[in-house]
């Protein structure tokens, strides 16, 4: 099997940035759901970067809202307004009257009691149906989602020969995931990170994604990534406190919660993975 080579050991869990998970994008999906369905919108780009986008919008009703892995959603007549935060997209909302536009600030929309703005997108756009669907074409099942294909998933993994590390981060084989969910879903069925995909038993690989529907559930419930069960946790009663949130990611140098054994992280296709070299042998 091939190697990692590990990158730190800081004895101290580490806030590491990435993309939000696909939890929290159906979080705002419901959320804007609340603040904005039915409602005639008034939608401007302060910044100028989504002036014409923008101007399509505006006086539209907002006739719902979806979300599909990492891609928020919102509809307007024959718009979808497509956006993806990518690593610095952030929402902020509130009740009227908004705020003075201060920044880069990409959209603003306005409806009858509340507000909601976004800054920093990788991608704030308008498609149509046939856009969307050629989007949705590439991405892999979502397991938030009820209509989800999860045989999709599996034929996926039982024939590709890269490493599960990989391919639960790959949005073309499941969306959603990101790199909480990969490092704490391994960790919980005891596998080896670099396990080639086709050489994990198939009810391994099914139960994982049972796992993930379970996890991604709960995050959207919550607004946090929870993976750990109570006996595995320091204060095993009441809210799960941050250190007490996960298994692996960001405890590099941590003794592991079942066996004690130094957690390991290492590079891996330009993220951080995190793993335990004993229960994920």
């Amino acid at each position: 099997m091939p190697t990692l080579t590990r990158t730190s050991g800081l004895g101290r869990p580490v806030t590491i940035g990435g993309v939000p998970e696909g939890h929290t994008i159906h979080r705002l999906a419901r959320r804007h759901r609340r603040l904005l369905h039915g409602q005639v919108v008034e939608v401007s780009s302060p910044q100028g970067r989504f002036a014409e986008g923008a101007a399509q919008l505006d006086g539209r009703r907002l006739e719902g809202t979806d979300a599909w892995g990492k891609h928020l959603f919102h509809r307007y007549d024959d718009w979808w307004l497509h956006i993806h935060l990518g690593l610095f997209g952030k929402f902020r909302d509130g009740a009227l009257p908004a705020p003075e536009p201060r920044g880069a600030l990409r959209l603003r929309l306005v409806g009858e009691r509340s507000w909601v703005e976004l800054r920093g997108p990788t991608a704030c756009e308008l498609m149509v149906d046939a856009e969307r669907d050629a989007l949705l074409s590439r991405l892999g099942p979502d397991p938030l989602r009820k209509d989800a294909d999860v045989e999709a998933f599996l034929a996926r993994v039982a024939r590709s020969r890269a490493p599960i590390a990989t391919l639960l981060m790959d949005q073309k084989v499941i969306a959603g995931v990101g790199n909480v969910y990969r490092a704490e879903v391994l960790f919980r069925h005891g596998v080896a990170p670099l396990a080639a995909g086709r050489d994990l038993p198939g009810e391994v690989t099914a139960a994982m994604w049972d796992d993930l529907v379970g996890l991604l559930e709960d995050g959207v419930r919550a607004g946090r990534i929870v993976t750990t069960e109570p006996e595995d946790r320091e204060r095993p009663h009441g809210r799960p406190r941050r250190v007490d949130a996960h298994y692996v990611y960001g405890r590099a140098g941590l003794p592991c919660r079942r066996c004690g054994t130094e957690i390991l992280d290492a590079d891996h296709v330009g993220r951080r993975l995190f793993w335990c070299p004993v229960c994920e042998a």
